[in-house]
């Protein structure tokens, strides 16, 4: 699905009631299919972006059309339901269900966008290199393990659009590699479009496309 952002602007109250610009993105558009890196630095406004183009987030102004939907035109009702189905996002953090196994929590996730499939979900983890691994539970896996089962997860739903914000950030270089090619191995290979926040000029490097942040989120910084 493509993805385009127009005047989307978004702020936050600090404590002492001056407003906090966050994100003012006159245009920025993803391509179907396309996969690209958006570099930031923390405190630049990486994951409020995911947030509001995801619709966890909505935007003070402008609009996020996915897939020909403004999505900001949506109550939250049906934004919940339009990411679920075709949204999928990968963490820096996993949050994986500690007490279920790998293999339920991929089909947790897919059963958020009514579309479970033991079937499927056994393929995605066998996919990420898991086929040994699908009943064990998050806390007798690795780390790297842990965030490839997040992957599968995410991609369980089938979305059209992968969001990933910084997913690579909590492992170890060999695992940042492995994870990465899985990640863009498997949206290339099931036309998913693909945008990934890092700070890791490491991980934007395997990026076609690389776009920064600072480029097109021009914040108004006040006195």
């Amino acid at each position: 699905m493509s993805l385009e952002l127009i005047d989307v602007r978004k702020s936050y109250r600090e404590p002492g009631g001056a407003e906090l610009p966050v994100l003012n993105v006159s245009h920025f558009k993803l391509e179907e299919g396309e996969q690209v890196a958006l570099i930031g630095q923390s405190g630049g406004g990486k994951t409020t972006l995911l947030n509001v183009i995801s619709g966890i987030t909505r935007p003070d102004t402008g609009k996020v059309i996915i897939g020909g939907v403004d999505v900001t035109d949506l109550p939250e009702p049906a934004r919940d339901r339009f990411r679920a189905e075709r949204i999928g996002i990968v963490f820096q953090t996993f949050h994986l269900l500690p007490a279920f196994t790998a293999l339920e929590n991929v089909l947790l996730g897919m059963a958020f966008a009514g579309k479970q499939s033991r079937k499927y979900a056994t393929e995605l983890l066998d996919l990420m290199g898991l086929k040994g691994r699908m009943n064990h539970r998050p806390g007798q896996l690795s780390v790297g393990e842990q965030q490839r089962v997040s992957v599968a997860r995410a991609l369980a739903s089938r979305p059209r659009l992968m969001l990933a914000d910084e997913p690579t950030a909590s492992v170890d270089l060999a695992n940042q590699e492995n994870i990465l090619k899985l990640l863009q191995e498997t949206c290339r290979e099931k036309n998913v479009s693909l945008l990934l926040v890092t700070h890791s000029q490491e991980v934007s490097s395997q990026f076609e496309r690389v776009e920064q942040l600072s480029d097109f989120n021009q914040i108004e910084v006040h006195a």
